[in-house]
């Protein structure tokens, strides 16, 4: 099969965007290169936008939106339908892409990265198909309709996945979109884009514009014409787009950072709860913002934790992401790869046990923006790695001595986005979720349920993705009195 990057260079795509139903080069000159993690080199030059280029993609979404808003959901389904398929369709050239520009081990974006993605598409699709856009309440007519032209804003480290998980229902609700991914894995985003014309998305409705924050980013938030934004991303980068959007009050919904804690109780199962712990902190080489880097023990079991903790660790095989034995590969760009190194120091600096890995590169690997997967433990609630998202393969294991103290400690943060518990008495573990302040919490690691809502509270952001609620977040509600005398 022919390499993603060179079918993409060969296509012409990686130095146009999509505007309008068609493939149109940049209206300046800028470009930025796309950089191999695994081999530190670049592998493709992409166009970057400007504001210009973000007024045009607007224009057309515009012009589409009246259209769109009101074509028939069967409509609406049938392009989710095509879309989903196609997506499916061309697995593998997905997950290659994801490996070359985000360092996604092989193996893993094949089973998560690309499938996951389909999945909310297929949601969106099934939602849409019986979702009561109209409801009697009364006299009154209640109706839910699309907000309008939306910006969505996604971050490197699930390129594909994120955008998924908001152009499906964002055209399930009838709404059009200008989507910026992040300049440094936009290689996926340019196939999806592709798939998107294939799927005969009619023009205007779907529309691409490579760039960087600050400049496109920053010129979708602030557009007038623009109804709501949808970002994923930091909590300073949230900042600064709400802080753009506030004088057009628009909508922003924001799904941003977390310090996720994962409550192992006492009667747990530590043999399935630990190495299971480890795995969920450390997917996607940690970088995710959901990822529970806040493991809470009992006291008077850290040091049998530890072991398992550690034990689990050394299985994981750190290397070269194309191979098939490969479970983690690299850290995906070099800011991160800094900031990971830099943190493990911190955490070594105050103190903290480290119980395996630490700073550098792992030793069969010199090049590459590769990590060691590390672990410390006894971990004070107060320390810099207790506190601060890391976004990488860190993993703090923290004592607490009652279980109203692990609630304590679970709360104990700025974040609000996943959490986890584990236990075998359900009564306890159900009540220890109610008391935690996240927008979401896993019991004992259940299957991922695509259509459970995913947000945040506090810096974690505000509306949700994924499901029912992540259709609504992009539809307005109008009453409409006296529709039914």
């Amino acid at each position: 099969m022919t390499s993603p990057v060179r079918y993409l260079s060969e296509a012409g795509f990686v130095g146009k965007f999509y505007i309008d139903g068609e493939w149109r080069k940049p209206i300046g000159s800028a470009m930025a290169s796309v950089v191999n993690p695994a081999t530190e080199q670049p592998i493709a030059e992409v166009a970057l936008g400007d504001a210009d280029d973000v007024d045009c993609a607007v224009a057309a979404a515009r012009q589409a939106f009246a259209g769109w808003s009101i074509a028939p959901p069967a409509e609406r389904a049938a392009l989710l339908d095509r879309i989903h398929g196609l997506l499916l369709a061309r697995l593998e050239m997905f997950a290659q892409a994801l490996t070359c520009e985000m360092g996604a081990a092989i193996t893993y974006a094949r089973r998560a990265q690309v499938p996951l993605a389909a999945e909310h598409i297929r949601v969106a699709r099934d939602n849409l198909a019986t979702y009561p856009f109209i409801t009697p309440r009364g006299s009154t007519a209640i109706m839910h309709e699309a907000i309008g032209v939306c910006g969505l804003i996604t971050p490197w480290n699930w390129p594909l996945y994120q955008i998924t998980a908001k152009v499906g229902p964002a055209l399930a609700a009838g709404c059009t979109v200008v989507l910026k991914p992040s300049e440094l894995s936009p290689l996926s985003a340019l196939l999806f884009a592709e798939v998107m014309d294939d799927a005969g998305c009619p023009p205007g409705v779907f529309n691409l514009v490579n760039g960087t924050g600050p400049i496109v980013g920053a010129a979708l938030a602030s557009h007038p014409q623009v109804d709501m934004i949808s970002i994923t991303g930091s909590t300073r980068a949230g900042v600064l787009v709400a802080q753009a959007a506030a004088p057009t009050v628009k909508r922003v919904a924001q799904e941003l950072g977390g310090k996720s804690p994962n409550i192992i109780l006492p009667d747990a199962n530590l043999r399935r709860a630990v190495p299971l712990g480890v795995a969920a902190a450390f997917r996607n080489l940690g970088q995710s913002c959901s990822a529970p880097t806040r493991m809470l023990v009992s006291r008077s079991q850290m040091a049998e934790v530890e072991v398992l903790a550690a034990a689990a660790t050394s299985e994981m095989v750190v290397g070269d992401p194309v191979a098939e034995s490969t479970t983690h590969g690299p850290i995906a760009n070099r800011a991160q790869f800094e900031r990971v190194q830099a943190m493990i120091g911190v955490g070594l600096e105050e103190g903290a046990k480290l119980v395996i890995g630490g700073r550098g590169r792992p030793d069969n690997l010199r090049i590459g923006l590769y990590a060691r997967p590390t672990i410390f433990s006894n971990v004070h609630r107060d320390m810099t790695i207790a506190q601060e998202e890391i976004f990488g393969p860190v993993l703090s294991i923290i004592p607490y001595d009652s279980v109203e103290e692990a609630i304590e400690i679970a709360n104990d943060t700025v974040y609000g986005l996943g959490a986890h518990v584990q236990g075998t008495d359900m009564e306890t573990v159900r009540a220890v979720a109610g008391q935690i302040r996240s927008g979401q919490v896993h019991l004992n690691h259940p299957d991922w349920d695509p259509n459970a809502p995913f947000g945040g509270y506090k810096r974690s952001g505000n509306g949700r993705e994924y499901g029912l609620e992540g259709m609504e977040e992009y539809l307005e509600t109008k009453a409409v009195l006296g529709f039914y005398r």
